[in-house]
């Protein structure tokens, strides 16, 4: 019999051996924590602190791209900054293969997501992307992806339509405003200086945990290249002046470790549209995974699209405004 998806073989008791491969005596307490893409346990070892294994995606990312991800995390953690970082097997390796499963282990760090309200927080937070981007500079990813329109918004409408998830009677709205969006995107991308680097890329909330007044960084699964500001934008919330406010705050403590190109706030509202659009087919491509369903049920609904419309219709409107300004 033919299992209808991958992780449907990744059983309780799949993931107890396969830590205890490793020479850990596991205590028979599993958790599984908030993650869809990948699927992520607190595992109880006997006698000492939780582990937390990751199983990856198959046929997601390949065994280069993940060791990059690793290698990356090691070089981040070597120069001190605060990075939770897979742990080295007995063998001296990061990534571990259990079955048809390449998964790995990191120590189990406790916190909370930041408070990115306070104004403190954010110019920490600056401080250490700072530190984050200027050792991102110093090499480059060979097999890891780069942000593009291509990837994140051209391929991501291509399999929207293709696959059948934009209703018909917003097709032809879906694809006019998708088509006008993409162009002005590709605009500014062209008229943007910009420099690459490895980044976080997914450096939102959720991402960061914090504890004893600084932030640890988890999860690298989406590290990339792309300009520092895809780093930095996410933690931007409310109006345009408290957005100017915290982006002053958090540049601070940003320029005190790595020097940041202003040019790059001109594309802000570009990188924000890729990820909607991008996010939307990220749910479509997993749709055949039953947790998507289960956890995200109001996706793909009438509803859903027409949202998704509006939403786009004023990520329109905010490409055309003004960008944010260098608060100095």
């Amino acid at each position: 019999m033919t299992l209808s998806h991958p992780y449907e073989s990744l059983t309780p008791d799949t993931v107890l051996d396969a830590v205890e491969q490793q020479g850990h005596i596991c205590d028979g307490r599993i958790l599984a924590l908030n993650s869809y893409e990948n699927r992520v346990y607190q595992v109880g070892i006997e006698g000492q602190q939780p582990l937390i294994a990751k199983f990856y995606r198959p046929q997601r990312w390949s065994r280069a791209q993940i060791q990059e991800e690793h290698d990356f995390c090691a070089e981040l953690v070597a120069h001190e900054l605060p990075v939770v970082a897979p742990l080295l097997s007995e063998r001296g390796v990061t990534i571990l293969q259990h079955k048809d499963f390449l998964f790995a282990l990191f120590e189990r760090r406790g916190g909370h997501a930041p408070e990115l309200d306070n104004l403190a927080n954010l110019e920490i937070m600056g401080r250490f992307l700072g530190r984050m981007h200027n050792i991102g500079y110093l090499k480059s990813f060979n097999t890891r992806p780069a942000i593009s329109v291509q990837g994140y918004a051209i391929d991501s409408i291509k399999f929207l339509r293709e696959h059948g998830f934009i209703p018909p009677e917003l097709d032809n709205a879906y694809t006019t405003l998708t088509d006008h969006l993409i162009s002005l995107v590709q605009q500014r991308f062209a008229e943007t200086h910009y420099e690459s680097l490895r980044i976080h890329g997914d450096c939102h909330q959720g991402n960061i945990l914090w504890r004893d007044d600084m932030p640890n960084f988890v999860d690298f699964d989406d590290t990339l290249t792309g300009p520092a500001v895809q780093d930095l934008w996410m933690l931007l919330s409310g109006n345009r002046d408290q957005q100017q406010t915290q982006l002053a705050k958090i540049l601070a403590g940003y320029q005190q470790f790595c020097p940041f190109n202003g040019a790059e706030l001109n594309l802000v509202e570009s990188l924000r549209s890729l990820r909607i659009i991008n996010y939307s087919a990220w749910l479509a491509r997993r749709w055949d995974d039953p947790a998507f369903p289960r956890n995200f049920p109001w996706f793909n609904t009438q509803r859903y699209w027409s949202d998704h419309i509006l939403t786009l219709r004023e990520q329109m409107a905010a490409l055309q405004e003004p960008p944010l300004s260098m608060p100095w």
